[in-house]
């Protein structure tokens, strides 16, 4: 039996609704599209798939607030979360006082388009909700957290590969079950370093602006696209103790977050290929 577990990142709640509400049934299908993404990276072959995941970590039922939006209409966290992901790209601040959550959502999302593009708009629609969602506290947060630290005890990974927001979720569950242990933690277009967003919001509290490797996992490998613009900074390594490495890698400028490029481009083949055969 295969020892990896995944943790997926955002936008994926459209599977939890394919497979009629089932979150087991959402798991498999984004489990088996893990499988085919590695096979690609592994073996450079465009057909077939290997069993490399034994099961994904699903939980974005947890965090579920509606179809994407666009960013004048989302709701007041969110539209926060935008404002202060916007600084970290280098876009502008809020102009005064007066102006509304409203106007500032429509100002940065014209930002966005013409600085980055469609794609960066609709990443937005679902980065912005869902960080507030599980970072807004409260029973998503913890059912997320809970949901993977579950999967973690059930199948005993010895690793853990967890991309996007699922970095942020895989971090906290780690720290807030540690008698979890995980030989290898693999990190993919993480915003955990991401100051003003998520960084100072973590569980636990970063201590003197560091954060740590949770205690049962013995080695933490961080994979960044360096134009993945949810992967601020991408050197985890400048705000947490124990990470081992940060690779940096070129998957597509224009389609810069997704599992698909990141488990297809082969950066993590040096660190899961001991696992898998």
């Amino acid at each position: 039996m295969t020892s990896i577990v995944g943790v997926h990142g955002i936008g994926k709640y459209h599977y939890y609704e394919e497979a009629g509400g089932s979150a087991g049934g959402a798991a498999e299908a984004v489990r088996t599209k893990w499988n085919t993404y590695l096979h690609q990276g592994l073996t450079g072959r465009a057909d077939g798939a290997g069993q490399y995941f034994a099961e994904i970590a699903y939980y974005a039922h947890h965090l579920h607030g509606g179809p994407p939006k666009p960013p004048r209409q989302m709701e007041a966290p969110a539209k926060l979360v935008l404002a202060d992901w916007a600084v970290q790209l280098g876009g502008p601040f809020r102009d005064a006082a007066g102006e509304s959550l409203t106007g500032l959502a429509h100002r940065l999302a014209e930002w966005l388009l013409t600085r980055m593009g469609p794609q960066a708009v609709r990443f937005a629609q679902d980065f912005c909700p869902e960080v507030a969602a599980y970072l807004g506290g409260g029973d998503p947060r913890v059912r997320a957290r809970d949901a993977v630290a579950e999967v973690v005890r059930r199948r005993r990974p010895r690793v853990v590969v967890a991309h996007s927001l699922g970095s942020v979720v895989t971090y906290e569950a780690l720290w807030a079950h540690p008698d979890l242990s995980v030989e290898l933690l693999v990190t993919l277009g993480s915003p955990l370093g991401m100051r003003d967003v998520v960084f100072e919001r973590l569980a636990p509290v970063p201590v003197r602006g560091r954060g740590a490797r949770p205690p049962g996992v013995r080695r933490w490998i961080n994979i960044a696209d360096k134009d993945d613009i949810a992967a601020i900074p991408a050197v985890l390594a400048s705000c947490f103790d124990g990470v081992e490495r940060d690779v940096s890698c070129d998957i597509d400028w224009l389609d810069f977050h997704t599992v698909r490029n990141y488990l297809r481009c082969g950066s993590a083949n040096e660190y899961l290929k001991p696992y898998v055969t």
